[in-house]
């Protein structure tokens, strides 16, 4: 199906162009539309349980003052989620990891996991998460957070990791990133200068905010190994179209 120059599509919290992010219809969604992967958000409950939901606050979809790590299980799965003014009739729930990654599993569709920053308080519950996890061939984890990327080289080597762009990033020394894999960017950084720094340091890299109409999709440089998009569709259709 696909031309040697295909580069991985990776559906951004399942197909959220399309249906409430970090849902199963978004991620039913991403696969019904041919997505390569999952991108998805990882926080933790009171008890430490990873849930998938990108904000540590419940406000924007919940309607809640409440943070994700201030609640139990029982409670984040009691919560309606979704838009203010659909939200009382709404079937969304949060859902649990461990449901994600075994529905996944059953469709091997690879998952890019990003690690959350209710996570840096409770990094044991990392540990255990990471005790015989089984991942769909070509996962991997990313995180805004390079301390967390640490704990998963640590303690489960054999993942990828990524690590999320920010201004901060000391890009002349990015060779000293030992605990990364790969370097994820926003697509304003598909530059010659950001490029050539993951060449030189060994570093795969992937895009996001990908939307299908950037230029550099039909010629991707050799480094780049994924695009992470709202709409995977769209960015499929442009690789294929060579």
């Amino acid at each position: 199906m696909y031309n040697e120059s295909f580069i991985p599509v990776f559906a951004h919290r399942g197909a959220s162009a399309y249906a409430l992010e970090n849902s199963f219809k978004a991620f039913e969604k991403a696969l019904e539309l041919g997505a390569n992967g999952i991108e998805l958000d990882i926080q933790l409950s009171k008890e430490g349980i990873p849930v998938v939901y990108h904000d540590p606050q419940l406000s924007r979809l919940v309607g809640s003052n409440k943070l994700v790590n201030d609640c139990t299980i029982a409670e984040l799965q009691s919560f309606k989620l979704g838009k203010p003014w659909r939200r009382f009739f709404s079937s969304y729930r949060i859902p649990t990891f461990e449901a994600v990654l075994a529905w996944a599993n059953k469709h091997q569709l690879p998952l890019n996991i990003e690690l959350k920053s209710t996570i840096l308080d409770n990094q044991d519950a990392l540990v255990q998460l990471l005790q015989g996890l089984k991942l769909p061939a070509g996962s991997h984890f990313s995180s805004f957070h390079y301390e967390l990327l640490e704990v998963v080289k640590r303690h489960a080597p054999q993942h990828e990791t990524a690590l999320i762009a920010t201004k901060k990033l000391k890009w002349d020394l990015l060779s000293d990133y030992k605990a990364i894999d790969c370097v994820h960017m926003h697509k304003k950084y598909y530059k010659p200068r950001y490029l050539e720094a993951c060449v030189a340091s060994a570093k795969t890299c992937r895009f996001y905010a990908i939307d299908g109409s950037e230029k550099f999709l039909t010629n991707p440089h050799t480094s780049v190994v994924g695009w992470i998009t709202d709409f995977p569709d769209k960015v499929i259709h442009v690789q294929l179209r060579q």
